[in-house]
């Protein structure tokens, strides 16, 4: 990779330097005038460029230009936002005049909607494609990572770094308590049910979300959170040849942000100040009789350093792609390999893709998309969360080169962070899926196409342990979990277009069906008599476990859709669809029914408009429907039973227990929704964009409802509670400078959401233990109001009896005196109060620098990094994080002692960042130079990611969600990464 990047670089330096060298023996001059075909009105900035070279010039303010040409026989190409480009040939003429006509392309430009496709000026519901410069030229190892902050409405959550991981997703907020809120994904038309991370960036041809009703009321169920639509990349035919592209990146990773702990001056000062603060008395400089005497030798441990690694992320990607008139391809492969920043931390992907398309007859096309993955995260790992917490007068090795399991002995409440790397792991999933379609047109009847659709998928998970002798486990456990999921869809679709005069019409009806199954078997064994057999005998272990499971479900659907539109001025759509799903109440039909109606108006096609040049689209859209929500597990309604030995008279025998309470009236979620959007383009469509407002209602929410202890049942699902969701976007793209050799572009999305409980269990109170709170927001943070730390000389007595010098203070709200968990209140609400995204893109010639910014504002979240309780004086703590002193009375920071009487205060803080997320600087060599050795195109690119994050956030990242010691996941406590890559793309 590094040898074949070097060579292209030398040949981009020899091209540089020798190819503008070389002269022309003919040159002549050309003039003429641009004007508006319309009107007749000349056109001033539009750009003149001798074709194949770049050699350009302006027009000027009345239009007109002048150009000297290398041939006589040169062709110009003469283009300007919002017309049609243009080629003349020059041939015997010594002046031109050219008419361009208003470009109306990026109107009639056909996107991707659900079961079928349509042109943008037609759509009513709300539908966003993702740029598609996001989807090449940009090293990242899923689709998430490239979508993220580019679309208003699409809020991703990179919540872990963690290579191979995938960042949550989550379309216009919540609309659900318990169930599930994630999007719907499709693909190439069929619903999807791997892993977007299954999915390689590099086969990606387009993206585009379905936000509103309207949209997505055609996917029924699963639709209540918003649909993702992915089309991946075909073959074609006018290449006239196989088209072979090459595309690969190498880059370098490291760690955005360190936390590092203290060092040891820091770290001896602060076990003093913690013995002052909790009246102990010193007896040693340090706490444990391990870290003494490594004071003693002058022995000392960077952990961080120790723990801590330069990443590297490298990916091929080869595919091949062409057809004839009757039979097109497309077939890619690309591989992935990163080590993680952190110990033992890694990632690898292999995958295949296959997509064939070929028409029988006149009448019968048929066609195939297939692929395969395979994902590996082995490995053991280091734990980060141990690593911040290790005294630095303490080591990782024996003098054996060992590692020591307890570092500062005799506390044993922090083991080292190394021991991960001791242990045999193995973490992998395959994704084999298979797609084929059969398109039928009969020419009976004239617009009428039937398509059936067929597609399996089976997905395999293994996971495999061993900890042994050298992890402190003196026995040795070993552990396998497999799992396997099938999953086949089988839809009909029958779709017909007639127009007659000025109207149009296009009809949907779908019939479809679905079955999922899945297994999983998992054993366990103990206390084997060496580690030498790892998990590959588990009989060999004295003590044995194993468990199994299984569970099946099916769905089935029926659609129809009627677009309606009158002379491209007035446009309409009705959507119904009725769904099964096998899983609900045996009390209820298990069906639902959600309707949609939206209707648009492109008011720039009024003859009212003709005159207003300027405007090059102006459309009104509104739409009203409902969507459901089945996104429960099976047997959720249903009281199932688990097998338990329990003591008869001294002998062990098998009894049955109830683990889950059935509810057999369990039905539907139903979110009704309206959307009001207008979407925009003004000066010769220079800036164009969208507004859009909406509202969802969810009634009937699938609801986990805790139950009295005494029942014998911890909670249950029901149908309670109804919430709103009323949001705002916004979506802007202008062309802010375009001359001859230089373009400035920017992309701005906004989008804010206010989401609220309207009701709970129908008695109008709220549920302190869930957080749940009647007018307020579904992810709240509910806590003690912190107004500083009280400090020397203050007077406790009256608002806080129980307080010192440099414990929290907090308010008492309702002024009993005290404080008390009566005293606690919603602080502000876990999502952000808004999220934005901003790229600006600067072309100069062949070369492109892309900046892109993403915005988040106005969320709280619990510190971890801050609540470190009664383990401030047993562990390290962040540098960054300061602590109160009679000496230094500090306001924010509490005191060593302040465990005592902080209440469970889990420090929440405002997590608002601006982080400078991608930068890439491109190059495209010219044909003209590229011909020479028989290459289509070639760029060469240089990637940032996660350059410089702008906040007041304390901590590893305001992005990142890390757990403390004892709960949660350790292995996600992993810290945000910067990239720097050099990347390739080649076509042959």
């Amino acid at each position: 990779m590094n040898r074949l990047i070097r060579r292209i670089i030398i040949l981009f330096v020899c091209f540089l330097a020798v190819n503008f060298a070389e002269a022309q023996n003919q040159s002549s001059t050309i003039e003429g005038v641009v004007k508006e075909a319309a009107n007749g009105e000349p056109i001033p900035g539009v750009t003149i460029v001798e074709k194949n070279t770049t050699n350009g010039t302006v027009t000027d303010i009345d239009g007109k230009f002048s150009i000297n040409v290398s041939s006589p026989n040169a062709i110009l190409t003469i283009s300007f936002i919002g017309f049609s480009s243009q080629e003349v040939s020059i041939t015997n003429k010594g002046f031109i005049e050219v008419s361009l006509s208003e470009d109306i392309s990026q109107l009639d430009e056909v996107v991707v909607v659900g079961y079928g496709t349509q042109k943008r000026s037609d759509i009513t519901g709300s539908v966003a494609s993702v740029p598609k410069d996001r989807l090449s030229n940009l090293p990242v190892t899923d689709i998430t990572q490239a979508i993220q902050g580019t679309t208003a409405g699409l809020q991703v959550s990179q919540g872990s770094s963690v290579p191979g991981s995938t960042g949550g997703l989550q379309i216009r907020g919540v609309n659900s308590i318990n169930a599930n809120t994630s999007p719907f994904l499709v693909v190439d038309g069929s619903p999807f049910f791997g892993s977007i991370n299954d999915i390689s960036p590099n086969d990606v041809e387009s993206i585009e979300i379905l936000k509103d009703a309207s949209a997505v009321a055609i996917y029924g169920t699963r639709g209540a959170n918003g649909v993702i639509l992915i089309t991946t990349k075909r073959g074609s035919t006018s290449a006239g040849k196989p088209r072979i592209n090459y595309s690969a990146y190498t880059g370098v990773e490291g760690i955005a942000n360190l936390l590092r702990p203290m060092g040891p001056d820091q770290y001896i000062q602060k076990y003093e100040d913690f013995l002052i603060a909790n009246n102990l008395s010193m007896t040693n400089i340090l706490p444990n009789a391990a870290e003494v005497d490594n004071f003693n030798n002058g022995i000392t441990t960077d952990w961080m350093d120790v723990a801590t690694q330069q990443g590297r992320i490298t990916e091929h990607n080869l595919s091949i792609s062409g057809g004839t008139e009757n039979v097109q391809y497309f077939v890619s492969g690309s591989k992935v390999d990163q080590d993680g920043v952190v110990q033992g931390y890694q990632f690898g992907r292999a995958s295949f893709r296959t997509n064939i398309d070929a028409k029988i007859n006149d009448y019968i096309k048929v066609g195939t998309s297939a692929f395969f993955t395979d994902r590996n995260q082995d490995g053991g790992r280091v734990n980060l969360l141990l690593a911040s917490a290790m005294s630095p007068y303490s080591r990782p090795r024996d003098d054996n080169g060992d590692f020591i399991i307890f570092p500062m002995a005799p506390e044993q409440l922090f083991l080292n962070p190394m021991l991960g790397l001791t242990v045999d792991r193995e973490d992998r999933q395959k994704t084999l899926s298979g797609g084929a379609y059969v398109d039928i047109t009969p020419g009976i009847i004239p617009g009428l196409t039937y398509r059936l659709n067929g597609n399996y998928t089976y997905n395999i998970n293994r996971f495999a342990q061993y900890t042994g002798r050298q992890f402190n486990d003196l026995n040795g456990t070993a552990q396998i979990n497999n799992s396997e999921t099938t999953n086949w869809v089988l839809e009909n679709i029958l779709s017909y277009t007639k127009e007659i005069g000025d109207h149009r019409i296009d009809f949907t009806g779908l019939y479809s069906a679905q079955k999922v199954d899945y297994f999983a078997s998992n054993a366990s064994s103990r206390i084997f008599t060496n580690d030498a057999l790892s998990f590959y005998n588990l009989g060999a272990g004295s003590t044995q476990q194993a468990g199994s499971a299984g569970n099946g479900y099916t769905l089935l659907s029926q659609m129809g859709r009627i677009n309606y539109s009158y002379m491209s001025k007035y446009l309409l759509t009705v959507t119904g669809r009725r769904d099964g799903y096998s899983a609900f109440g045996a009390n209820t039909s298990k069906y639902g029914f959600f309707p949609s109606v939206a209707v648009g108006w492109n008011i720039h096609n009024e003859n009212f408009m003709a005159n207003a040049t300027s405007i090059g689209e102006l459309k009104l859209r509104l739409s009203h429907g409902q969507t459901g929500n089945q996104a429960i597990g099976v047997n959720q309604t249903a009281t199932t039973a688990n097998t338990s030995l329990l003591p008869f008279n001294g002998t062990p025998l098998v009894g049955v227990l109830f683990n889950n309470l059935g509810n057999s009236n369990l039905n539907w979620e139903t979110t009704t929704a309206t959307n009001l959007a207008l979407d925009f383009g003004v000066v010769q469509n220079r800036v164009r964009g969208s507004i859009e407002l909406y509202k969802t209602v969810t009634n009937d929410i699938l609801l986990r409802r805790n139950l009295p202890n005494i029942t014998g049942y911890g909670n249950v699902w029901t149908n309670l509670g109804k919430m709103q969701n009323v949001g705002f976007e916004l979506t802007l793209n202008t062309v802010n400078i375009e001359n001859q050799n230089f373009t400035w572009e920017s992309n701005i999305n906004y989008s804010r959401y206010r989401n609220e409980i309207l009701e709970l269990y129908g008695d109008g109170r709220d549920d302190i233990g869930n957080r749940w709170f009647i007018g307020q927001p579904l992810r709240v943070v509910f806590d003690y109001e912190r107004v500083g730390v009280w400090q020397v000389g203050e007077d406790a007595a009256n608002v806080d009896p129980v307080a010192r010098p440099g414990d929290l203070k907090f308010v008492d709200q309702n002024g009993d005196g005290q404080i008390n968990a009566d005293d606690r209140v919603v602080l502000g609400q876990r999502d952000p109060l808004w999220i934005g995204g901003l790229t600006n893109t600067f072309t100069y010639k062949n070369f492109s620098l892309s900046i892109f910014l993403q915005a988040v504002k106005g969320g709280l979240k619990n510190n971890v990094d801050l609540s470190y309780a009664d383990e401030a004086g047993r562990r390290n703590i962040p540098e960054e994080i300061g602590y109160w002193t009679p000496e230094n009375q500090d306001n924010y920071w509490p005191g060593l002692g302040a465990f005592r009487n902080y209440r469970g205060y889990q420090f929440a803080e405002d997590y608002s960042f601006l982080r400078i997320k991608d930068v890439r600087l491109s190059y495209v060599v010219p044909s003209e130079f590229l011909s020479r050795y028989s290459i289509q195109g070639l760029t060469i690119y240089m990637a940032g990611r996660n350059l410089y994050t702008f906040t007041n956030w304390v901590g590893w990242d305001p992005e990142m969600n890390f757990s403390p010691r004892g709960s949660g996941d350790w292995t996600n406590n992993y810290p945000l990464v910067r990239s720097v890559s050099l990347g390739i793309n080649l076509t042959l």
